[in-house]
């Protein structure tokens, strides 16, 4: 059972949310919020597994919502949910925290899948929007880039573990990592499970962030070669 505290100022929204995600037996609505404020309350009194949270909300938005969560360290992950397409709130709410973006005319089932993933401990974005993120953070990345010589946990991790993270970088999936260097799946998600480890990352996001700032990835338009020798 996944724990869900629904966060929106729309009425009408959470009660959406909230027939659907009662509508199956995996998931149980803990409580909801109207704004931010009250979202970092409950989430502190609740503890929910999953956050849904809506970004723009009067008063505390939900990036500093997320923030404040995050930083509260409890076990609570963030999966936004939002009306509109890329721009500058979607790029801070990942540095915030989340754990991924959905839009909020994604199907039913993309939004359970996506609960199930970011309450698993992975990473969640609209599909159609991927790649297109990774393009348009890149133009944001410039005032974080971070001297990747200084940084001691890039010198913690091996060569291969340093070509999985560039792979994470890039916006390819396991599968697509699998092809490129002739792993299994499995193993690529043993690589991929080190890495975060290694460089203290929560998640999948938070490792393309990472591989950003310090340099090693750059935004790519097209999928990776089907295959390569290792």
């Amino acid at each position: 059972m996944t724990t869900v505290l629904i966060v929106d100022d729309q009425p009408l929204q959470r009660y959406g949310f909230h027939m659907l995600l009662d509508s199956v037996a995996e998931t149980d609505v803990v409580g909801e919020a109207a704004h931010g404020a009250e979202a970092v309350r409950k989430a502190a009194e609740l503890r929910p597994d999953v956050v849904l949270m809506d970004i723009r909300m009067p008063g505390m938005d939900g990036i500093e919502a997320t923030r404040r969560i995050v930083a509260a360290g409890d076990r609570s992950r963030i999966l936004v949910l939002t009306t509109f397409d890329l721009d500058e709130y979607v790029h801070a709410a990942l540095r915030a925290g989340a754990s991924g973006f959905l839009l909020k005319d994604a199907r039913p089932e993309e939004l359970l899948a996506g609960i199930r993933a970011v309450a698993a401990g992975d990473a969640v974005i609209a599909p159609a929007l991927t790649r297109r993120l990774l393009d348009e953070f890149a133009r944001y990345v410039p005032a974080h880039r971070q001297d990747s010589a200084e940084d001691p946990r890039l010198g913690s991790l091996t060569d291969r573990e340093r070509e999985i993270l560039v792979a994470v970088g890039k916006g390819w999936t396991n599968g697509e990592i699998a092809t490129r260097f002739v792993l299994s799946e499995s193993t690529v998600k043993t690589h991929v499970g080190r890495v975060l480890a290694k460089i203290g990352a929560r998640d999948r996001i938070q490792a393309v962030i990472f591989a950003y700032d310090h340099g090693l990835a750059q935004p790519i338009s097209a999928p990776p070669p089907n295959t390569a020798s290792r």
